[in-house]
C-alpha cells in the first residue's frame, strides 16, 4: 500500500514486508491531531505496558543513524488513539477498524466471553454501586464510549482501557456519595442535573446534525454530554426519576414546551 488517507491527509505506510500497515509516531501524531509530533511517543511511555511486539517496534531512521523511529501496526494506532484526548481521536479509530476491514483484509475478531471477564466484572461493580442504572444502561455507556454495537466488538487489546474506563464511573459514583448535603444544597443539585439531562436529550436529538456540520465540535463535546448525564442521574430525586423519564423520552423537541413538563 502506497499511501493512506485520513481527514485530507494524506500519509506513507511503512514497508515491513510482514502484510501489516505500519505508521511512523510522528505520523500518527499528526493524524490524531497534536501539534507537537512527540506526543505519542509521551502516551506510549506512559502505557508502554499496554502494548505488544505486533503492535509497535523500533526500526532503524535512515536519516539519523543513531537514533531510531517508533512505529505502531493499525492494532497499535487504534490503542494510542484510545489513550488520545483530541478531537479527532474517535474518528480515527473508527478509521483504523474500517481499514483493518477493508483495505488491509484483516478481521477483527470478535472478543470470547472468558476475554471480556474482566470488563464484565467492572461493569457488575458499576451496577451494584449505582442505584438507578441497570445492566442494559452500564453496556450502553460502554458501546457509547467505545462506538461498537455490541461488547463482545470491542478489540481484544482495547478491554483494558474499557475497564479503566468503567473504574473511573465507579470512582465518580464513589466521591459523589461520600459528600454530605444540606436540603437546600439537594435541592440545587438536582435542578443541575435535572438540566443536565436535558441538554443531554437535545444532544442525543440533534447531535448527528451537528456532527455532519462540524465533526470536530460534535467529537469536542460528545463525551462531556454522555459522561456528565451519566453522572447526574445519581443527584436527581428518587422520587422525580420516573417523571423525568417519563418527559425526556416523550418530548416533542420541535414543539414542546419544556418548562410546563420539567419536573424541578
Amino acid at each position: 500500500m502506497n499511501s493512506l488517507s485520513f481527514n485530507d491527509m494524506n500519509f506513507n505506510p511503512v514497508n515491513q514486508n510482514d502484510d501489516q500497515i505500519w505508521i511512523t509516531s510522528s505520523e500518527l501524531a499528526r493524524m490524531l491531531g497534536y501539534s507537537r509530533l512527540d506526543k505519542v511517543t509521551q502516551i506510549f511511555n506512559r502505557k508502554a505496558d499496554e502494548f505488544t511486539s505486533k503492535m509497535t517496534k523500533v526500526i532503524d531512521n535512515p536519516h539519523t543513524p543513531n537514533l531510531g523511529v517508533r512505529i505502531f501496526s493499525l492494532r497499535g494506532c487504534h490503542l494510542v488513539a484510545m489513550f488520545a484526548r483530541t478531537p479527532v481521536a474517535k474518528a480515527f479509530r473508527k478509521w483504523v477498524l474500517d481499514i483493518l476491514d477493508k483495505e488491509a483484509g484483516a478481521h477483527v475478531a470478535k472478543t470470547h466471553k472468558s476475554e471480556r471477564e474482566p470488563l464484565t466484572n467492572a461493569v457488575n461493580m458499576l451496577v451494584a454501586k449505582t442505584k438507578h442504572l441497570n445492566y442494559s444502561d452500564a453496556y450502553k455507556l460502554v458501546h457509547q464510549r467505545f462506538n461498537v454495537e455490541h461488547i463482545e466488538d470491542i478489540p481484544y487489546d482495547v478491554i483494558p482501557v474499557a475497564v479503566e474506563y468503567v473504574h473511573h464511573l465507579i470512582a465518580l459514583y464513589s466521591n459523589a456519595e461520600k459528600k454530605q448535603f444540606s436540603e437546600a444544597e439537594l435541592q440545587n443539585l438536582h435542578a443541575l442535573a435535572t438540566h443536565m439531562i436535558w441538554v443531554r436529550e437535545w444532544w442525543r436529538e440533534f447531535g448527528d446534525s451537528i456532527k455532519k456540520l462540524n465533526p470536530t465540535m460534535y467529537y469536542r463535546v460528545n463525551d462531556n454530554f454522555k459522561d456528565g448525564a451519566f453522572v447526574a442521574w445519581w443527584f436527581v430525586k428518587p422520587t422525580k426519576k420516573q417523571a423525568l423519564e417519563e418527559c425526556v423520552k416523550s418530548f416533542d423537541w420541535l414543539a414542546g414546551t419544556y418548562q410546563k413538563n420539567l419536573s424541578i
